[in-house]
């Protein structure tokens, strides 16, 4: 399982150190390397961590980062779903593209323990070559050091899996069932560049298809959900319509009631607990609006961890028939290594 990261510590430098990592990425940002290393460098890395880290402060817990407690939160309990159907020979690792615990040791986690098949299922459900492909291009990487290779399987996507959407709809329910229905859903997703869609980036594409599929679950009509993209960064058009402009919009208009909700994110992190439930809850109500209410990322709720157990098994289906030899087949094998000449 990997998702995209987070920093060690919501302090300037642990920020400085994640943030670098994360954007010299050639795949987040496509800019030439020399001219970016000198903005990176020279402004952004000079500007951004502070104001940053007071940004993860506000949503940092005694357990540390959100997004990592709730990541191995769900490892945890996907392991457990795996183990129940497919015994003991299916393990599951946590890595994050950027920060930790890292790819290399994910990856080497799962070496130690014997794996020889190795299926990565990268937690974006809708595909960017700014997150799906990074992950694949730090996992190649690293495997590119090791002398046996494991068969290895890579999930693009799955943003109009049916239990994914099953699982959404049912979230957006359950909240209801506290709160009430809103007058409008709002249904926010990370934006990325809008020249990175006109180069042939499905996420556009697989965003809106996973608004379209929630909705129809939720059976709600057009004219009461709104699909917006959050967290842009600099002069760069993004795709629209950004959801701060959309949320401040809407007050003005004399919209009451917002509900938002953030598909393309498996766990609640930094975008969705403060740029959301704090940030644009704010420029809501100031814009006239009178109640804000966000509803949380699928986490580690039972019915995610069992769409996230059901892709695994789609992708590995033959693999998990026959996950592994017993612990008497394994001593049997080690004697005629042993006997070969292998070392213990």
């Amino acid at each position: 399982m990997a998702n995209l990261g987070t920093p060690d510590a919501p302090d300037t430098k642990a920020v400085r150190r994640y943030l670098k990592e994360f954007l010299w990425d050639p795949r987040v940002v496509e800019m030439a390397r020399p001219l970016w290393w000198v903005v990176l460098n020279l402004i952004i890395l000079n500007l951004r961590p502070r104001r940053s880290a007071h940004a993860y402060a506000k949503v940092w817990t005694e357990e540390g980062s959100p997004l990592l407690v709730i990541s191995r939160r769900q490892r945890d309990a996907l392991q457990v779903a795996l183990k129940e159907k497919f015994g003991s020979g299916v393990q599951v690792a946590l890595a994050m593209r950027y920060g930790n615990p890292s790819i290399a040791a994910g990856l080497e986690e799962l070496r130690q323990a014997g794996a020889r098949r190795l299926l990565v299922m990268p937690l974006y459900p809708q595909y960017s070559a700014t997150t799906s492909a990074s992950t694949f291009d730090a996992v190649t990487h690293e495997l590119q050091t090791w002398r046996w290779l494991p068969e290895m399987r890579f999930i693009n996507h799955y943003h109009d899996f049916p239990p994914y959407i099953q699982a959404l709809a049912g979230s957006v329910r359950n909240y209801w069932s506290e709160h009430g229905q809103p007058e409008r859903l709002v249904m926010s997703f990370h934006g990325i560049p809008e020249d990175y869609f006109h180069a042939g980036d499905p996420y556009y594409c697989e965003c809106q298809k996973t608004g379209r599929l929630l909705a129809a679950a939720l059976d709600l009509p057009a004219e009461r959900w709104l699909l917006t993209f959050q967290s842009r960064l600099g002069p760069k058009q993004w795709l629209q319509p950004y959801t701060d402009k959309t949320l401040r919009a809407l007050g003005k208009e004399g919209v009451k009631n917002v509900h938002v909700i953030c598909p393309g994110f498996s766990a609640d992190c930094l975008e969705t607990l403060e740029e959301i439930s704090l940030q644009n809850r704010e420029i809501f109500l100031a814009a006239g609006g009178k109640d804000f209410g966000y509803i949380p990322c699928l986490n580690e709720e039972p019915a995610h961890v069992t769409a996230l157990a059901q892709l695994a098994e789609q992708h590995a289906r033959d693999w998990l028939v026959h996950a592994g030899p017993d612990a008497d087949a394994l001593t049997e094998r080690r004697k005629r290594a042993v006997a070969a000449g292998a070392q213990e």
